[in-house]
């Protein structure tokens, strides 16, 4: 007769036997024992899914493969150092210096602060998937920078002797560096709640608006057929992080129904206030310069229209009501296809990337 242990732990569902002791037979797992967090499912045992939206984004991940080197940056190393102005180029180089460091941050943050405290395994994959692509676009970054033969050394120390730019650094780091503990304990209701802020501040915010309106300037050089490869190099980022943003929006619903969470109105409204203060202040260095069809006001403005679609994605309030989508061309960037021309760049025909669905 099977002999079913009541007293589940976390990783395997069953402690394990001791020395000399035949190991007793396991519970099946049941798709209603997974949680966000807190779970009691062996966090080994991928099926049953409880969440199959999360096999579905690393399946559709795996098929938006590629690599930096498939993109020809020929054009783009004439165009900088031949045809971009200096305040092109000052426009150009700072947003590379903060998407560095960022991206690198933005890896350390889902490895160790967020992937390892899920407790179902279909969540965990994906987020394995998310932590290779911030490591890929940090070689995108570093690849079009070794490419241009610029100034590694001072190009990556601008995060730190730069003040806007080491400002939404510095903000992130603060919002994000004690939920990195291992020792952070979901169970207790006051860090549930802050780790459910983190990880929306994270989604919503870094990867969300942040990233998501942080590629523009380069978008807007590009549409004037200025920094071709590198724009289109950042289309692909950009898909990878739209997809980063919807998933990491479907957790932190997901993880306020579980739990019975209640966010704080005035925390949000206090995030959303220091976020926007600190674009504001980058926006500001970036493009104290305006560019043609670009300046820090469009930027500011943008941020405030993506902010809004993001609280509407997590269904809280509206953080800047009636802020209007000053860059409608900015969606368009999502949807870049492969097919090109050889000539234009090399894309290798993987599936068919520019056919996926974007959340």
């Amino acid at each position: 007769m099977l002999n079913f242990e009541d007293s589940a732990s976390p990783v395997t569902g069953h402690p394990p036997a001791p020395p000399g002791q035949a190991p007793t037979a396991l519970r099946p797992v049941s798709a209603d024992d997974k949680r966000i967090v807190n779970g009691q499912a062996d966090i080994n045992q991928l099926a049953p899914f409880k969440y199959p939206w999360a096999w579905e984004y690393f399946l559709k991940a795996n098929r938006n493969h590629w690599t930096p080197l498939e993109i020809n940056m020929a054009q783009d190393v004439h165009d900088y150092h031949h045809k971009l102005t200096p305040t092109e180029r000052h426009v150009f180089e700072n947003v590379l210096a903060y998407l560095t460091t960022s991206d690198i941050l933005a890896m350390r943050n889902i490895g160790l602060a967020v992937m390892e405290k899920m407790s179902a395994p279909e969540l965990q994959i994906y987020q394995a998937r998310q932590v290779y692509e911030e490591a890929l676009h940090t070689w995108t970054y570093q690849h079009c920078i070794e490419t241009l033969g610029l100034d590694q050394g001072e190009i990556y120390n601008r995060y730190r002797v730069v003040p806007e730019i080491h400002g939404k650094i510095a903000l992130a780091n603060r919002r994000l560096s004690r939920v990195l503990r291992s020792d952070f304990d979901l169970k207790d209701r006051a860090n549930l709640h802050e780790f459910a802020l983190s990880y929306l501040f994270f989604a919503a915010v870094f990867e969300g608006c942040w990233f998501y309106n942080g590629f523009s300037p380069i978008f807007a050089l590009q549409r004037r057929g200025l920094m071709k490869g590198t724009a289109e190099q950042l289309q692909y980022i950009m898909r990878d992080e739209v997809m980063h943003c919807g998933f990491g929006t479907r957790v932190v619903r997901q993880l306020i129904v579980e739990e019975q969470l209640e966010l704080d109105p005035q925390a949000l409204e206090e995030m959303w206030q220091e976020c926007e203060a600190a674009e504001a202040a980058y926006a500001g260095y970036l493009l104290k310069d305006p560019i043609p069809g670009y300046s820090a006001e469009l930027h500011i403005q943008q941020f405030r229209h993506i902010a809004n679609r993001r609280s509407r994605q997590l269904g809280i309030k509206e953080p800047f009501p009636g802020a209007p989508n000053v860059l409608p061309w900015l969606d368009e960037q999502v949807n870049l296809r492969k097919e090109k021309n050889f000539f234009e760049t090399r894309v290798t025909e993987y599936q068919t990337g520019g056919a996926l669905t974007w959340d």
